[in-house]
């Protein structure tokens, strides 16, 4: 492999001239810059991009932990990550902890390791003591909290606006006559989810909150038999989903009951579908400004970078109601309806 001085002695300069072309540092000479460039070409140099990170104490890059890369929220986040990450010239390291403690501390202790600037990370359900741990051992790399944010954390945070968008989705459902609602609640490990549930109870009267029934259930397959649970008791007007996983178990407890949407139950639900104008009926759904999460999140990270002083930040971004055919064409009766058999 070749090295810096045998590029020096072909181009006929110094290290510290080639080293100064390589990586911009200072200005050189059109034509001694064209002599250095030639040396590399002829004999195949290239950087060491480890002991050159060791010099710089950098590596240009950032990491990203994020608890479902497959679920459409979360894989627009990572899509504004890396875009923003580009744009200012990074690289990005992304890991999936799948939901899964173990799995995410495996992520973060692995990036760590690799010596990233700064990381990036969307907690999983449960997360473990040993990830915090993790993160107070290496406080020397700034840490952004992607998503699923915490009160008093010390870390620099951005998120949604999760309970006020479910207290005007809410609000906005009961101004068209709906009383009784099934929420599709999920997780409450989950930050987002927990604030959308509060949202939903913000958004109820006292008076009628034991009308309403909550599915707050952890695993798939109990929110599934709880939701199929209370469509066949009846009574309610409206399901609202608070997450993708949780819209599609509660489409296809739907489907299974013969339940039609909206002739004979409205339907909401949070984040959405890729390409939802392809279904029938087109669905209420409050989006995500995912893709500029992950964008603000980059920001931050880079703001820490500069200032590693500073008081640490929470963001919140609005996310979009966007009122569709699932709730709006929907008509609730004068009286109340017999149970759906």
């Amino acid at each position: 492999m070749a090295t810096i001085v045998e590029v020096a002695r072909m181009a006929g300069v110094s290290t510290s001239t080639v080293s100064h072309v390589l990586n911009g540092t200072r200005p050189v000479r059109p034509a001694t810059r064209k002599r250095v460039a030639a040396a590399i070409e002829k004999t195949g140099y290239r950087q060491d991009a480890v002991a050159r990170a060791m010099r710089r104490s950098r590596t240009d890059s950032i990491g990203l932990v994020v608890s479902d890369a497959g679920e459409p929220a979360f894989a627009e986040m990572v899509h504004g990550v890396e875009h923003a990450a580009a744009a200012r010239g990074l690289t990005l390291v992304l890991a999936n902890s799948a939901e899964d403690p173990e799995r995410e501390e495996r992520a973060v202790s692995t990036l760590l390791a690799r010596r990233v600037d700064g990381l990036i990370l969307a907690h999983c359900a449960g997360s473990g003591r040993a990830v915090s741990t993790r993160l107070d051992a290496d406080d020397t790399r700034p840490v952004v909290l992607l998503d699923r944010v915490f009160d008093g954390s010390p870390h620099d945070q951005v998120g949604a606006d999760n309970r006020e968008t479910m207290r005007r989705l809410v609000t906005h459902l009961r101004g068209a006559g709906h009383r009784r609602f099934l929420l599709v609640a999920g997780d409450q490990r989950v930050p987002t989810l927990a604030e959308r549930r509060q949202g939903f109870r913000d958004a109820v009267p006292d008076s009628e909150l034991g009308e309403q029934t909550i599915v707050d259930a952890v695993d798939t397959a109990s929110v599934r038999a709880h939701v199929a649970a209370a469509l066949r008791s009846g009574g309610a007007t409206c399901v609202i989903a608070c997450s993708t996983p949780l819209a599609v178990v509660g489409l296809e407890c739907l489907r299974d009951a013969g339940i039609a949407t909206p002739e004979q139950i409205a339907f909401a639900a949070f984040d959405g579908f890729s390409h939802s104008d392809l279904f029938r009926p087109t669905i209420t759904t409050v989006r995500q400004p995912a893709f500029e999460m992950g964008e603000a999140a980059v920001s931050l990270l880079m703001d820490r970078i500069a200032s590693p002083e500073a008081s640490p930040r929470t963001l919140r971004l609005n996310q979009r109601l966007e009122l569709r055919e699932s709730t709006e064409d929907y008509r609730v009766p004068e009286v109340d309806a017999p149970p759906i058999s």
